[in-house]
């Protein structure tokens, strides 16, 4: 559930002719219809010229009309940049690398993915036995013309004799369900639909567990509301009709519940929650029973419960009950009521994640927004660090008790993901796939520092540049990015479209907003609700560090941020639009008093407030990037990002927001929306569409902070 709201200039001569300018200000945009929509909401009156835009695009004539011109408009202005044709060169040759996934074993198998460099989609490969040779066992690049069909998750039975898994089609959410029989290759009749936040568990090798929504109404499935939540199991060679329900709470229908299963088969546990809040119930099923009762194990959706794993009536939790950085601990539910002993206690650093490998749990902390590593022992004694490859990411650490055997990877900023194996007993680490990029990781400097925000609080940030561009001393246009909220901590991690920035000789900045989930409960309460302005003082506070640094120009700061990242690029350019040369808010949501209204937004009130409560209406009101524009300001150059297909946070928002900095006065500066088709809110995206849209949105940026792109 905290994922529900996971995922830039020298001035040319067109661009500065003011011919080109004056052709860009407001009377020149498509014409967009003012609607006569004026509410009053606790006494004030709000007007929403265009509601008409949140209509869904497939279904609204007047809309794609709108959408269809809006994005003649854009492309006609991106493709003329003359940064653009070297961004998309270098964005493609930084993808075009052999790349994996962690390997996941079953049996004797192992599972995982891999892209030979350019591929739309990630392969789905297995290996009989770790030096078998490689099978291809799925080819999304297969099923759609235009590669936006994604094969989203999956995972193998306990033995390996089956693989489920599930397709996104265009982005959505909305995943479907397949088997496919692994010996065979064959994918058997079973499919199962409507399929939404969930997760897969196998029960033996004959069924598995699933969370689903009711089927939305004809013309619906994009934009409704989403509610009654539904745990599911369903048996191989079936229909879907007669699948049985496991778990739901008719009585609650705005709850959430996600399933898993310890890999002793054991025990089902579903974890629930009302919103993106890490605030969960807990519940246990005896799958040895016959009735499958649900038990409580915790409840009150009070803290924050990641199940670990399970070892007969042991369950062991990663959890932040009396421990804002998060403790480990250990459940028995073998007596009436269950029985919590404290194996790991919190520590200084923020314990993400745990694992049990063999006889011993890898614990995974962070540092200051980086990865470290402890192995411990099952009862938590004889730590020992795990040393890493300097700052960056480190993740996986899966593995079953008893097998010694597991896999992580390893990523930052200058490093893309390398895959090892590990023996846990002998700690003996061997690479199990290693890019081969051409460029070398030791020509790019990693900086760690720290800036006061507003109200004096210590904020972290990244920055990346090349040594040669450290060591000339002088500000370059600089690229900063921030999220700030739902407990999601932003740490270092490759990204082709960053590099290529920095390859040109800009800087890439990377804050760690209060909001985020860097270090813990505390610094996540902080930046939400009402304290969401601090996020806002946070990344503004940045942008003014860089430059009484020297790290940038007056003139060369640009922000980007997605989802609510996005928001947070529009609330802070309606707040100081003089502190930023270009901003591009990425699948924003950019009206604040009707996001719960559309299909998984309701669960975000947790960060954001109820809009239909007075005392967050009055806050969330203040910094509403659709009603806090300040016409009559010069704004930056804007480019906002939306996709047809996003059903996280519906294009409505992007749409209307667009459509009022172009009505609004604020200078000449370009104020665009690039509308991707056959896309959602960014997973699945396939890598041709990912090129095209780094190279719009960096070349944008480099247009109006002065970045000169190398010359050949």
């Amino acid at each position: 559930m905290r994922n529900i709201l996971r995922w830039t200039t020298a001035l040319s001569v067109l661009a500065a002719s003011p011919v080109f300018a004056n052709e860009l200000t407001d009377t020149n945009y498509p014409e967009t219809r003012r609607g006569d929509v004026v509410e009053t909401l606790f006494g004030e009156e709000i007007a929403d010229p265009y509601r008409w835009l949140e209509n869904d695009v497939r279904e609204d004539k007047e809309v794609a009309d709108w959408v269809a011109r809006q994005s003649a408009f854009t492309d006609s202005y991106l493709k003329q940049l003359p940064q653009r044709g070297w961004f998309e060169e270098k964005v493609r040759g930084l993808l075009d690398f052999e790349r994996f996934g962690l390997p996941e074993k079953a049996g004797k198998r192992y599972f995982y993915t891999r892209n030979s460099g350019l591929l739309n989609q990630s392969q789905l490969f297995v290996r009989d036995g770790l030096e078998g040779e490689p099978r291809l066992l799925i080819d999304p690049n297969a099923w759609a013309s235009d590669g936006a069909t994604a094969l989203s998750g999956w995972t193998p039975s306990k033995e390996g004799s089956y693989l489920l898994y599930s397709v996104q089609d265009g982005g959505s959410d909305w995943r479907i369900l397949h088997v496919l029989d692994v010996a065979t290759g064959k994918v058997l009749e079973d499919e199962i639909r409507w399929v939404k936040f969930s997760d897969l568990a196998w029960v033996g090798e004959k069924g598995f567990l699933y969370s689903r929504y009711p089927a939305p109404g004809e013309g619906e499935a994009f934009q409704s509301a989403n509610y009654d939540h539904t745990v599911y199991y369903h048996e191989l060679g079936t229909p879907q009709t007669q699948d049985v329900v496991v778990y739901r709470t008719p009585e609650h229908p705005e709850y959430n519940h996600s399933v898993t299963a310890t890999q002793d088969g054991h025990w089902a546990i579903v974890t629930s929650s009302i919103g993106t809040d890490a605030r969960f119930e807990i519940h246990a099923i005896d799958l040895t029973s016959k009735d499958w009762t649900p038990r409580v194990v915790v409840g009150g959706f009070d803290d924050a419960w990641e199940l670990v794993e399970g070892m007969g009536d042991k369950l062991w939790f990663v959890t932040n009950k009396d421990a804002p950085r998060k403790r480990l601990v250990q459940i028995d539910l073998g007596g009436k009521t269950p029985k919590l002993r404290e194996i790991v206690p919190q520590a200084e650093d923020i314990l993400e994640r745990a694992g049990i490998v063999g006889n011993r749990l890898v614990l995974n902390y962070m540092r200051d927004a980086a990865s470290h590593a402890v192995i411990v022992g099952l009862d938590g004694k004889s730590a020992q660090e795990f040393s890493l490859s300097g700052i960056g990411t480190a993740s996986g650490f899966h593995g079953k008790p008893g097998d010694p055997e597991t896999f992580y990877s390893f990523t930052s900023f200058n490093r893309p993901p390398s895959i090892f194996r590990m023996n846990i007993e002998t700690g003996e680490t061997t690479p199990f796939a290693e890019p081969e990029m051409d460029f070398d990781p030791e020509d790019f400097a990693i900086e760690q520092r720290f800036y006061a925000s507003k109200d004096g609080t210590k904020v972290p940030m990244f920055i990346v540049r090349r040594k040669d561009v450290v060591a000339a001393g002088k500000p370059v246009p600089t690229l900063l990015y921030g999220y700030g909220g739902f407990d999601i901590a932003l740490t270092p991690g490759f990204s082709a479209s960053r590099m290529a920035w920095i390859q040109a000789g800009g800087a890439y900045v990377l804050a760690n907003l209060r909001g985020g989930g860097e270090y813990g409960r505390a610094w996540h309460d902080a930046g939400r609700r009402e304290n969401k302005q601090n996020v806002f003082d946070d990344f503004i506070a940045a942008g003014e560090y860089l430059k009484a640094q020297g790290i940038t120009s007056e003139d060369g700061l640009a922000i980007n941020g997605g989802s609510n990242g996005g928001l947070l690029v529009g609330a802070v350019t309606n707040q100081r639009p003089d502190l930023f040369a270009a901003a591009v808010p990425q699948v924003g949501v950019m009206d604040m008093l009707r996001f719960d209204r559309f299909t998984a937004g309701r669960y975000w009130v947790d960060d954001f407030g109820y809009p239909d409560k007075e005392d967050d209406f009055r806050i969330i009101r203040r910094y509403s990037p659709y009603h806090n524009i300040a016409d009559g300001q010069d704004y930056p150059a804007v480019l906002v990002t939306t996709a047809d297909t996003d059903d996280r946070v519906v294009p409505g928002h992007s749409f209307k927001y667009a459509a009022a900095i172009q009505h609004a006065n604020l200078g000449d500066k370009p104020h665009l929306i690039r509308i991707e088709t056959r896309a959602g809110h960014g997973s699945g995206k396939p890598t041709d569409k990912v090129i095209e849209e780094s190279a719009d949105i960096l070349s944008f940026m480099a247009e109006w902070t002065g970045l000169e792109v190398p010359q050949p």
